[in-house]
């Protein structure tokens, strides 16, 4: 059974926040402590933070319990991403959900951004995305910058003085984090979905909810800047085969989605629009989604 412990600490009540932004942890302090204070120190506007601590046997759960400024959810066990952010997004008080992993450096002015981007768009139907930066990255959605690969080797200086002219426009279809909801919106897709615990797949698996809920803009913002270290926990974590679930779920391939559907990380164009998917690449799908019937548990 999943037991947890919510907290949402009284001075928090505050009603000039913009985010809630979701981070869920496990074991991770000392890049929880840093991706707080540069939301803390970075940002435009106040936000309520809200931790789940997954285990937090190495003084996570004390650090977080002594912040006046955080609201936290705990669990004594490793519950993964998906059960963590359904969890933590009950403790939510703002309009909009961000979701972001505790390895990442927000940079200044990265929620104005989006917030900017929010109010140009003048409706709720959107997922919106920040742009990354992360060392050797070879996905080109995001941008190439070696600005350390750990906290030893972190050059927060050199970052800051040259974040904002690393070159990138915005791109069509990006949906990892930092990403960002309507709460309505959230709350009409049931959040993350609990089958791909711990989280394999969890994200295409919730852009496909919003599209099948008639969402057409996906979108990362260029101005909306953020550092990522590079997936801190996931190495520790056993996965679920969450390539197979998504097929045998929706029956295609998430490539086969962020491609022709989101059109994932091509320039802005609008709206995503589907394109017509080639008669090999169903004939994949096909063949991938009978053989999910025994590779997706």
């Amino acid at each position: 059974m999943i037991v947890v412990d919510k907290q949402r600490k009284e001075s928090n009540n505050k009603t000039n926040r913009k985010f809630s932004i979701l981070i869920p942890t496990w074991n991770n302090l000392p890049y929880l402590k840093l991706c707080i204070d540069s939301i803390q120190k970075n940002s435009a506007y106040e936000h309520q933070i809200i931790v789940h601590i997954n285990e937090g046997n190495d003084g996570t759960y004390e650090w977080v319990q002594r912040q006046d400024n955080l609201d936290f959810v705990y669990s004594k066990a490793n519950i993964g991403i998906c059960y963590a952010l359904n969890v933590a997004a009950q403790l939510a008080t703002t309009e909009y959900i961000l979701y972001i992993n505790d390895d990442m450096y927000v940079c200044p002015g990265w929620d104005a951004a989006l917030m900017q981007e929010i109010e140009n768009i003048g409706h709720r139907h959107f997922f919106l995305a920040a742009t990354v930066i992360e060392p050797n990255t070879k996905i080109r959605y995001q941008i190439d910058g070696n600005y350390g690969q750990d906290l030893a080797s972190f050059d927060e200086k050199r970052l800051l003085a040259e974040y904002a002219q690393l070159p990138k426009g915005d791109q069509m279809g990006v949906i990892w984090p930092p990403n960002i909801v309507h709460k309505e919106i959230w709350d009409m897709a049931g959040g993350y979905s609990i089958e791909f615990s711990p989280g394999m797949y969890s994200d295409p698996d919730f852009s496909m909810k919003l599209w099948q809920m008639g969402i057409r803009l996906f979108r990362s913002v260029s101005e909306s800047r953020v550092y990522h270290f590079g997936s801190k926990s996931v190495s520790r974590v056993k996965k679920n085969n969450g390539y197979y679930q998504f097929i045998s779920k929706w029956r295609l391939t998430a490539g086969t989605f962020n491609k022709y559907y989101l059109h994932t990380g091509t320039p802005f164009t609008g709206e995503c629009v589907a394109q017509p998917v080639p008669f090999f690449v169903r004939l994949k799908n096909r063949w991938k989604y009978i053989l999910s019937g025994s590779k997706a548990t």
